[in-house]
């Protein structure tokens, strides 16, 4: 399994190759840092082992500079090549510390990529493995596909899984308002998707999570998070067939978190990350 990482030799790349690394680590994957211009090609010895040498020593990572007409499109050619599961780039360097912006880049990559796109927040730097994944499971059509995505991530690396919806109050029909009936159904969702998870998972290993607050970014706030987590989403059921596209609530939920993200295609087939 093969991961292309969109390094520049900037704050950004190097999120990209520690978020890069440590999935890799817990996956046994091997990084393909790339680094693409748009001028002329100009080998810098010194950019190819500044970036190699943030790759954590027990995984294996090769370098390579190509000439695209933008970083996204050079990014999305390198990862078909290479057949690989994933690729990881930085926020946008204007971010809050340790949050989301998505710049020029990642959003080229979340309307086109046919592969996952995952996301280092800005300041990203851990070293450890993965401790556990997230996964955003809503109500619409496509969340089979997130699951199936997180359940054989998760399986592969040995980490828990865990279950998350997300409710927004504020856009509930508010007559007669009753916060208990109002959760009913996204709880009863989220059972069954607990349910078919705990189905291929071991024993013990699968929690779920109904997060609600007045607004997306106040659910997301209350839910826990800890350092070593990957969480991941869905795309819009707008999106085309195998691309991706953030909806309203995905665009919400990405703002909010504190820890990386994987964005997943509408209908992906390939297995896991």
């Amino acid at each position: 399994m093969k991961y292309v990482v969109g390094y520049r030799p900037d704050d950004r790349g190097e999120d990209a190759v520690a978020l890069a690394g440590v999935i890799a680590r817990t996956q046994g994957a091997e990084l393909h840092l790339v680094n693409v211009i748009r001028g002329s090609m100009v080998e810098v010895p010194e950019t190819q082992k500044q970036a190699l040498s943030m790759v954590p020593d027990d995984v294996t990572a090769t370098f390579s500079t190509r000439r695209a007409e933008s970083f996204a499109h050079g990014l999305i050619e390198a990862a078909a090549e290479d057949d690989a599961a994933l690729i990881v780039v930085g926020a946008a360097s204007n971010g809050l510390f340790k949050r989301f912006t998505v710049g020029s880049v990642a959003n080229g990559l979340l309307h086109a990529s046919q592969v996952p796109v995952a996301l280092a927040p800005r300041g990203y730097n851990r070293r450890d493995k993965l401790t556990r994944l997230t996964v955003m499971v809503g109500m619409r059509e496509g969340w089979q596909a997130v699951l199936d995505v997180g359940v054989t991530a998760a399986g592969r690396r040995n980490v828990p899984l865990r279950l998350v919806s997300v409710v927004e109050i504020d856009q509930l029909e508010q007559e007669d308002f009753d916060l208990d009936n109002a959760l009913s159904p996204a709880r009863q969702h989220v059972n069954t998707v607990l349910a078919d998870a705990a189905a291929r998972l071991p024993e013990d290993t699968v929690t779920v999570t109904l997060a609600h607050g007045r607004n997306i970014e106040e659910a997301v706030d209350g839910i826990g998070w800890k350092s070593g987590e990957l969480v991941v989403v869905g795309s819009s059921r707008l999106a085309e067939n195998r691309k991706i596209f953030l909806g309203s609530t995905a665009n919400k939920i990405l703002r909010a978190l504190p820890v990386p993200m994987v964005v997943v295609p509408r209908d992906f087939q390939a297995q896991g990350i």
